[in-house]
């Protein structure tokens, strides 16, 4: 029975071993077979000239555009919202309106469209009216606030691209605005 053993012990003892070496984790040394560090092995070998130098760096850094920017006021506040049948600029819109004109004023090839919305009341046509009333109330305070008239277009969509869908004051009042749109 002994010898039958052997062969399957030794075996056994292989596997294991093989297992060991390729094992993720280091198997920790018996404390018998541990040989003593040296001095040597200790002591941090003085590092050579290519390894001294720091590496560089080959990731560009990327500045965006505040117009491109997601974060930045240029991107984010681009609407101007009108009270119903109005396109007066309101007061509260006038620091949008000069964040713009002077940000083209300062980016003479930079070139924008402002397109004007309307609620759905009212007939398509004069939707139309009022939304190219209000994108042209827009460009004049731009243009008071520094913009060149040769950077901006008015257009007008009317009804047609609502912001927010809905019968009611709270998606009419959303929907009546001009709204910034940069060009590339």
């Amino acid at each position: 029975m002994k010898n039958r053993r052997q062969p399957l012990l030794s075996a056994l003892a292989v596997a294991t071993t093989l297992l060991a070496a390729c094992s993720s984790t280091p198997v920790a040394p018996d404390a018998a077979s541990a040989k003593p560090a040296t001095a040597a092995a200790t002591t941090p070998a003085a590092p050579s000239a290519r390894s001294a130098a720091a590496p560089s760096s080959t990731v560009a850094t990327v500045v965006l555009p505040p117009h491109k920017d997601p974060k930045h006021a240029i991107s984010t506040e681009r609407s101007v919202y009108f009270a119903f049948d109005d396109f007066s600029v309101n007061g509260r819109y006038i620091d949008i309106v000069e964040r713009h004109g002077r940000y083209l004023q300062g980016q003479a090839p930079l070139a924008i469209r402002i397109e004007g919305h309307a609620d759905e009341r009212g007939s398509a046509e004069y939707n139309l009216s009022l939304g190219q009333k209000r994108a042209e109330a827009v460009l004049r305070a731009l243009k008071l606030a520094g913009a060149r008239e040769q950077q901006m277009e008015a257009v007008s969509y009317g009804e047609e691209r609502p912001r927010q869908a809905g019968h009611s004051e709270s998606a009419w009042s959303e929907n009546r605005r001009a709204d910034i749109a940069y060009r590339p």
